[in-house]
């Protein structure tokens, strides 16, 4: 049985010696993720465990592969993104140029989805997005843009769903059992390394997204990232969270599309 307080002793082993700060991530879940990893990996103990991981970053990042998370899938959760074409594509018309943050990107497929959904709007050339995560191993995966061929029939599915209007098979080329999307959507899309638990502001955004990352975090973390996004925000921008999620700092946000949980900053 994994107690908090070796819980604890192991996270802050990690921050001191690697820099993730996984201190105040929403302990139920992440104990979880840490027992998993322990039985996959036949670890009998945190002590073994902390032994391991501080003096190899090969376990380390073996480990960081395990306990971040990574469920996502092209237009999940479609309403949003027949929402974000009807209300916040008419907003994002009158600006000459504008900035997307999508954080905790993960595997990159609600990014593509995303430039799919601003190229069938005639708004990519006018996009910059930048595409975060923590992990590298899943950035890397977002940024070959390569995705089982088998994932692609759910996805047409939800991409019909969410308001396609082309032929969906046009953005990737199938080979060998995988898709390759198409190059043209990455060249308006930056993808790089940041740690909402650490790291700061980088830019001003007319529109955030970080859709079904903030549950995995407990309130003062929550807080720490909603001002992060609060102060990256370009006035009147938006912010838009995940289906289970909220934004509880009301003198910051305000809803524009509450039932999409779609957010716009005040001031």
């Amino acid at each position: 049985m994994i107690e908090d307080i070796e819980l604890e002793l192991l996270f802050e082993g990690i921050y001191q010696c690697y820099g993730y700060d996984f201190r105040n991530y929403a302990h139920a879940s992440i104990k979880r993720r840490v027992k998993r990893h322990m039985s996959l990996n036949h670890i009998d103990s945190i002590s073994q465990l902390q032994d391991g991981i501080l003096h190899d970053a090969a376990l380390m990042d073996k480990l960081l592969l395990d306990i971040s998370v990574h469920v996502t899938d092209m237009f999940r959760d479609p309403n949003f993104y027949r929402s974000f074409r009807e209300n916040v594509v008419p907003i994002l018309r009158t600006f000459p140029l504008f900035h997307i943050w999508h954080a905790g990107c993960s595997t990159g497929e609600e990014v593509y989805s995303l430039a799919i959904l601003l190229h069938e709007e005639g708004l990519l050339d006018k996009a910059r997005i930048y595409a975060t995560d923590l992990n590298d191993h899943a950035l890397k995966i977002a940024q070959q843009g390569i995705y089982p061929l088998s994932h692609m029939k759910d996805a047409i599915a939800l991409y019909r769903d969410a308001g396609g209007k082309e032929d969906f098979s046009d953005y990737y080329v199938a080979r060998y059992g995988s898709v390759l999307f198409d190059p043209d959507l990455k060249q308006h899309i930056s993808f790089c390394n940041h740690n909402l638990a650490t790291d700061q502001s980088f830019h001003q955004f007319e529109v955030i997204l970080c859709r079904n990352v903030m549950i995995y975090f407990n309130n003062n973390l929550k807080t720490r990232v909603l001002d992060l996004f609060y102060h990256s925000l370009s006035p009147m921008g938006m912010l838009a969270v995940g289906a289970k999620e909220s934004v509880h700092m009301k003198k910051h946000f305000e809803p524009f599309d509450a039932s999409n949980r779609v957010y716009r900053k005040k001031g």
